[in-house]
Order: structure tokens, then sequence, then C-alpha cells
């Protein structure tokens, strides 16, 4: 038995936060693989750089 009595809106705002994270975590391995994929495609190229004189 716990000393503290865990109240029911906690183990509610628990389980949203935990879920909130997970999409947080997805949303970023979504933008990494997104990223990784536009970089090693053949067609990409580093924007060239005009020097005016």
């Amino acid at each position: 038995m716990s000393l503290k009595h865990e109240h029911e809106i906690h183990k509610r705002r628990k389980s949203r936060n935990v879920g909130v994270g997970l999409m947080l975590g997805g949303f970023v391995v979504l933008i990494m693989a997104l990223t990784y994929v536009k970089i090693t495609s053949g067609a990409f190229e580093l924007p060239k750089v005009e020097v005016s004189q």
C-alpha cells in the first residue's frame, strides 16, 4: 500500500500526458525521417550563394 493515495484525476492526467508525449515523439520521428529522405535523395543540392561585387 502506498503512503499517498493518488486521486483519480491524476491518473487521467498522467495517461493524457503519456499520449501527448507519444504523439510529440512520433511527430519528431516523422520530421526526421522526411528530412533524411529528402537529403539522401539524388536531387538534393545546397542553394548556390551569389556574390555581388
